[in-house]
């Protein structure tokens, strides 16, 4: 089934919001048909967000998100609400729960007004219609009762549409390329990479390149010159770790680029990405650099983000330099304390939550860049890994 077949980060993020017992965990059980969410009379049951991947036809693979009432009270109700608005960045269409028997309050016209000013698409949806016997409200609003499965049906068609309305189609590598093309994938398999597969960049571009009927080698390091010798390829893609020494196996008549810089333009907004790759030279003595994975793999003794790369910074700029380190969801609101952020690739997290982090750093000042692009700015190559773009 395709809701096995598709990683989360490429599944359009479907969130409910809305305050405590408006219905929203009896919704989310009503809407994916299984008692995904716990329910209950009491305020406040449904703590942390719930996450469940279904399939809701045709907009194919989907990711459903429930999360804590807007409304929560107390130190740890705070800490609740902190994590459904961290919800809200990674959210692709929002559907906000209404009581029906209570109407639209204030809590619920704060977050109208983050979704418009997100530019977030979003469904208001008012639950318990069955506990009422005229509708108070008038207009197009949408009537549900998650005990009775009334609009459940309209509330997916209602989805259905506006995801239509909202699908981009994007690719990494699929637009760069054509049918025939060679393209050879410098993958090195040491003691980071997975053991018995390919990391998700690795496996999306290879399986582009099926997609294109073009043709695909793929070799580690150390078989890159013989291979070279073998075949002239159209472009070479490398893991960014390894640019150095691939970049003097490459002659300069062909393109070469990494997954990091193609992820970079898939997930992120590369000229805003290219411009502040040059920060990392203008940076001091004492200055701070956040490095944020979007990831929770298991940190290894030769890390890529808390070793190498600390590393490679401050060898290349000769400074006594302050790291931070962030994984998976954890992305600090303020970023004012940073010079720098240097960001994974995001095969991890949807494009909305990439956008999100972005538009946060971007609100305050402080350039990004991504890995891929960073190691090839340190190694002088940075225009040659563009090229393929122009």
């Amino acid at each position: 089934m395709l809701t096995n077949t598709l990683t989360s980060s490429e599944r359009m993020h479907i969130a409910f919001f809305g305050c405590r017992n408006a219905g929203k965990s009896s919704l989310v059980n009503a809407f994916t048909n299984q008692q995904l969410s716990v329910v209950s009379d009491i305020k406040g049951t449904t703590t942390d967000p719930v996450k469940k991947a279904i399939e809701i036809l045709p907009i194919g693979p989907v990711v459903i998100i429930d999360t804590a009432g807007l409304d929560d009270d107390g130190a740890l109700g705070k800490l609740r609400v902190e994590k459904t608005m961290q919800v809200l960045g990674k959210t692709d269409i929002a559907v906000l729960v209404v009581d029906s028997t209570v109407g639209i309050n204030d809590y619920d016209k704060d977050l109208i007004k983050q979704f418009e000013e997100r530019k977030l698409p979003y469904v208001i949806a008012y639950n318990k219609c069955d506990l009422i016997q005229h509708p108070p409200f008038e207009g197009g609003e949408l009537y549900i009762s998650a005990k009775t499965g009334k609009g459940i049906n309209e509330l997916k068609e209602l989805l259905v549409k506006i995801s239509c309305q909202n699908i981009s189609n994007r690719y990494i590598l699929r637009d760069l390329i054509k049918s025939g093309d060679i393209i050879i994938l410098v993958i090195p398999i040491d003691e980071s990479a997975p053991k018995g597969r390919l990391i998700l960049p690795q496996q999306n571009v290879l399986r582009e390149i099926l997609d294109s009927h073009a043709t695909a080698i793929c070799v580690q390091p150390e078989e890159l010159e013989e291979t070279l010798e073998k075949v002239k390829p159209n472009l070479v893609i490398t893991d960014s770790q390894v640019f150095e020494k691939v970049k003097y196996i490459v002659s300069i008549d062909i393109p070469l680029t990494s997954f990091s810089i193609l992820m970079a333009r898939y997930k992120g907004k590369l000229n805003e990405l290219i411009n502040s790759a040059k920060v990392i030279s203008a940076l001091k003595d004492g200055s701070k650099v956040l490095i944020s994975e979007g990831c929770t793999h298991h940190r290894q003794c030769n890390d890529i983000g808390t070793v190498k790369f600390p590393k490679w910074l401050t060898d290349y700029t000769g400074k006594n330099l302050n790291f931070e380190f962030t994984q998976g969801g954890d992305f600090p609101q303020d970023l004012y304390r940073f010079d720098i952020i240097i960001h994974c690739g995001g095969c991890m997290i949807n494009e909305a939550e990439m956008q999100t982090r972005l538009k946060l750093a971007k609100e305050q000042g402080i350039p990004v860049v991504n890995y891929g692009m960073a190691i090839a700015y340190m190694n002088g190559i940075l225009e040659r890994a563009l090229e393929i773009f122009k």
